[in-house]
């Protein structure tokens, strides 16, 4: 399994950020052959200020599915309201394979 993260640094307006995001979300939820979708509020840091305000996972079965989805038109246009809605610096995004839905294990004692 893959997942596409979007991490998003604390917004300067609150409301600004959250009508953005609202609408990139919507458009993300169009997109195809998405497993799962999970939102993360930041609560805190236990060395200071975090990082991130809000996370954005969004999950595939394989990355040929992720990357199909992320060109389709619905995922052309969920990038275009990124890189419009949001100023460059405020957000990160990856793609990252999830150890243990890929069949890993830590062993134990």
């Amino acid at each position: 399994m893959i997942k596409f993260v979007i991490a998003f640094s604390k917004p300067e307006f609150a409301y600004v950020f959250e009508n953005a995001y609202n609408d990139l979300l919507a458009l993300v939820e169009r997109m195809p052959d998405i497993t799962r979708r999970q939102v993360v509020n930041v609560l805190g840091s236990p060395v200071g200020k975090p990082p991130y305000y809000r996370i954005l996972e969004i999950y595939f079965e394989n990355i040929e599915t992720m990357e199909a989805a992320l060109r389709s038109p619905a995922g052309q246009e969920a990038g275009g309201e990124l890189g419009r809605r949001f100023k460059a610096g405020t957000y990160q995004a990856f793609y990252a394979e999830i150890f243990e839905e890929s069949g890993g294990s830590t062993p134990t004692g």
